[in-house]
């Protein structure tokens, strides 16, 4: 009956509410106390042939039964509006704690475990919350005052009730750490079957093509057939623990029976006190079944508590201790001083001595080949992570003076990797800015290259998009994602391989107009095709993740080394760019 502490914590999301509902619970409790006192006067008068009373008594028992039709429902209702209070206030401060830990979390999370625990782990919580929380304290509170008024009419009775109620509470006790052991069992393989569902559905594309959905198939069969060895080793302890309560409860309340009647044989007792003794210790166990009822409606939630707490508790990568407020304004000069980083758990470093530059207001482009850093620096300038030596300013400060909400709210990025929802195209747009007028938006679009399209769609920029833009190609979502960039009025602007998905020849024209539309914010450009950065005011060329040279395109083509060669590169594999 040790209550997680997790779940403790998420009970105090609606404790006024959790109260109420205890309360109502208990006068339910207390409903069923005074039908049992009531039948029992009732049947006292039947046996002494004394009905004059009896009408009362069953008008009584009529009224407690309506009573408690309206006492259950009003407590359901309580009952079901504190479990979505700590819903929707657990899963928010979730989401919210996911927010703060940024992609760094996520890349090593999956995402269908994470899924599982914010969506199904909480719904679990509110259940136990909502239920089993106020039956455990009204079978707590309950039985013992019912033992006493059992002492007061027949002392005898106590030895069949109170070995029996004790062995009803205590006994499953004794299987509570397997149970806990076999519980995790069954959340983990749960949590994983629900990892690898979500991750065959989101591949799926890309299984077809390979030819493995016979294996994926195969994979998820396996995770399921783990499921139900869990859960039915899960279920084994569980019967156990009920077979033990069911034990208690009939074997205290036939003992119960047996001394009542026998105390009645003997003269020992009235008619009235022996049946208040058989109807009382029927009620002694009410408590208790309704529990054991409760306690499998909210199991996924006991099941689900470490989860939940390992997520809360998750600590970032970043600590956020800046106070400054990213209140810039005029747009912020960027600068990395001999920066260095290594990734957790990689064998060399990302970063080693970056050192440049990004003039306020103007244009800085970020190339090299694949694997230079290029992206490692763009999570560093949004705190994802911090740099292990040097640092990171931003207008002079160190990014880590600024909130980290602030510094990111005044950072705008489109990534290789856009993210659509399903929504309307003028939806996804006001994603960036809520109070953006239509003219906004098409302003916004023309300067993305993707008004045109828009415009060709039977419902312009009320058409719906699939899940993840699925119903775009790979080059509007990228403009589209552009497009939402530039609403934004964030003084900082970075476009991170984002125009991958565009043709070559069309994404040198896209990114001019892009750099136009951007007006004076400051812009950085990192791309791998060098179409997209010869126009840049200044280029910064990494390798390895050394910087190997600044400057413009027509001085870093005359000085040679990688800069050079990339150029000499696409001219030979893309043939589209001049020196």
């Amino acid at each position: 009956m040790i209550v997680h502490p997790e779940l403790r914590r998420a009970a105090r999301h609606a404790h006024r509410t959790l109260l109420a509902a205890t309360l109502l619970q208990g006068a339910v409790t207390l409903s069923w106390l005074a039908q049992a006192v009531l039948l029992a006067f009732a049947l006292a008068a039947i046996a002494h042939g004394d009905t004059g009373q009896l009408p009362w008594l069953l008008t009584g028992v009529v009224a407690v039964v309506a009573a408690r039709a309206g006492l259950a429902w009003h407590q359901r209702r309580t009952a079901a509006r504190a479990g979505a209070l700590v819903r929707v206030r657990l899963r928010d401060e979730l989401v919210a704690h996911l927010g703060r830990l940024g992609p760094a979390y996520l890349t090593e999370a999956r995402a269908g475990a994470v899924r599982t625990t914010v969506v199904d782990g909480v719904e679990g919580v509110d259940a136990y919350v909502s239920r089993y929380l106020p039956q455990l304290i009204v079978t707590l509170a309950a039985p013992p005052l019912l033992l006493a008024a059992v002492a007061l009419i027949e002392p005898r009775a106590l030895t069949g009730l109170v070995p029996a109620l004790l062995l009803a509470l205590a006994g499953p006790r004794a299987w509570d750490r397997l149970l806990a052991r076999r519980g995790k069992e069954h959340w983990d393989t749960y949590e994983a079957l629900g990892a690898d569902y979500l991750e065959a559905l989101q591949g799926m594309p890309a299984l077809r093509a390979a030819g493995a959905v016979g294996r994926s198939r195969q994979r998820l069969e396996d995770r399921s057939a783990q499921l139900h060895r869990a859960t039915v080793a899960k279920l084994r302890i569980s019967l156990v623990d009920t077979g033990i309560t069911d034990l208690a409860i009939q074997g205290g309340t036939a003992a119960a029976a047996l001394l009542a009647c026998w105390a009645a044989a003997s003269g020992a007792t009235t008619a009235t006190a022996t049946y208040l003794v058989l109807l009382l210790a029927g009620e002694c166990f009410r408590p208790v079944r309704d529990l054991s009822r409760e306690w499998h409606a909210g199991y996924l939630g006991v099941s689900a508590a470490d989860g939940i707490a390992a997520l809360r508790t998750a600590a970032p990568a970043v600590a956020d201790n800046g106070k400054l407020a990213a209140e810039w304004r005029t747009p912020p000069e960027l600068t990395f001083e001999e920066v260095e980083f290594t990734y957790p758990g990689a064998g060399g470093a990302a970063l080693r001595g970056v050192r440049f530059t990004a003039p306020a207001g103007r244009t800085t482009a970020i190339v090299g080949p694949s694997g230079a850093g290029k992206s490692t620096l763009v999570g560093l300038l949004l705190r994802h992570h911090d740099p292990r030596r040097g640092r990171v300013l931003v207008d002079g400060r160190d990014a880590s003076s600024y909130a980290l909400s602030a510094l990111r709210r005044g950072i705008a990025v489109v990534s290789q990797e856009t993210y659509l929802f399903h929504a309307t195209i003028a939806d996804n747009l006001r994603l960036a800015r809520a109070d953006a007028t239509d003219e906004d938006l098409e302003r916004a679009t023309r300067a993305a290259g993707v008004h045109d399209e828009i415009a060709a769609l039977p419902d312009g920029y009320a058409t719906v998009l699939g899940e993840r833009g699925a119903t775009l190609s790979g080059g509007q979502r990228q403009r589209l994602a552009l497009a939402r960039a530039l609403l934004s009025d964030a003084p900082v602007l970075i476009l991170d391989e984002a125009t991958s998905a565009v043709d070559e020849r069309r994404e040198a024209d896209i990114v001019r107009e892009l750099l136009a539309a951007a007006g004076n914010r400051t812009v950085l450009v990192v791309a791998h095709r060098l179409a997209a950065v010869r126009h840049a005011d200044h280029i910064v060329v990494l390798d390895g993740g050394r910087v190997d040279a600044q400057g413009d395109h027509t001085a870093l083509v005359a000085a040679g080394g990688v800069y050079a060669e990339l150029v000499e590169a696409g001219r030979t594999h893309q043939g589209g760019l001049a020196a």
